[in-house]
């Protein structure tokens, strides 16, 4: 009976709170005047597409928007043109990227167990990633999607090569980013005392000691960073069928 009892426990047990914290306070510099959390891709606005794979996702209880203040109001109306019901916070972005991050996760429930942080701009993550990321953090504190470098990485100073690097443990790291919540608390914390910005998450982490578990990511989570990573985008999202549904 107590072997019984247990296992009807397990089953019956609520899964971890999930906060999900969405970087979208940056300037687009490289994109030639254009706002490509706001650009047209296939027809929806780019962030349409990141915010709808959280809201999607069924391991995934809220979602806090960082971003300028001067956005707000387009985040709020996208949010209920598309049905984005998760988005519980749409909280003002910081000076950089990090302490836009921070803002959001001292945004997020006190519920929240784990906090995934995701750039805005990647928006092809698919329910695949997301759901392995979240998975690893009930073994790992911190854990990242990660795909393995494929083309050949110099170190060049002033235009002259000084080493071809092996590639053979190299990875290039995506988002979402995942963590036990008191983790990327603590971490996002002690780095802002000791510098202005990281421009990886899981650094903050890193430099604690704390080991971070790399998963599988995938080569369609591309990040929007010039025009044309538009076209790219577009093309990837009509191979995954992901069409937002407009709610009037």
């Amino acid at each position: 009976m107590p072997f019984i009892l247990t296992l009807l426990d397990k089953l019956t047990e609520k899964p971890p709170f999930c906060s999900v914290v969405i970087a979208a306070a940056g300037l687009s510099t490289r994109m030639r005047g254009v706002d490509k959390l706001f650009a047209v891709v296939g027809g929806a606005p780019a962030l349409a597409y990141t915010l709808l794979a959280f809201e999607n996702n069924s391991s995934v209880n809220e979602i806090i928007v960082a971003a300028h203040s001067d956005k707000f109001g387009q985040i709020s109306e996208l949010c209920k043109q598309y049905g984005i019901n998760k988005a519980e916070k749409i909280i003002e972005g910081g000076q950089t990227r990090t302490e836009s991050v921070f803002n959001g996760v001292l945004a997020a429930s006190k519920k929240a167990r784990i906090i995934a942080i995701h750039d805005g701009a990647r928006i092809c993550v698919d329910n695949g990633v997301i759901s392995r990321g979240i998975a690893a953090v009930s073994k790992y504190p911190a854990a990242a999607p990660g795909i393995p470098v494929s083309s050949t990485i110099k170190r060049v100073v002033k235009g002259i090569v000084q080493e071809t690097v092996d590639r053979e443990d190299l990875f290039e790291i995506q988002t979402p980013q995942v963590f036990k919540a008191e983790v990327i608390k603590v971490a996002l914390t002690k780095t802002l005392k000791e510098t202005d910005s990281i421009t990886d998450d899981c650094i903050a982490v890193e430099r604690m000691g704390l080991p971070v578990h790399i998963f599988e990511g995938s080569r369609s989570n591309i990040k929007l960073t010039t025009l044309e990573d538009i076209l790219i985008a577009e093309t990837i999202l009509q191979t995954q069928g992901n069409r937002p549904m407009v709610f009037e």
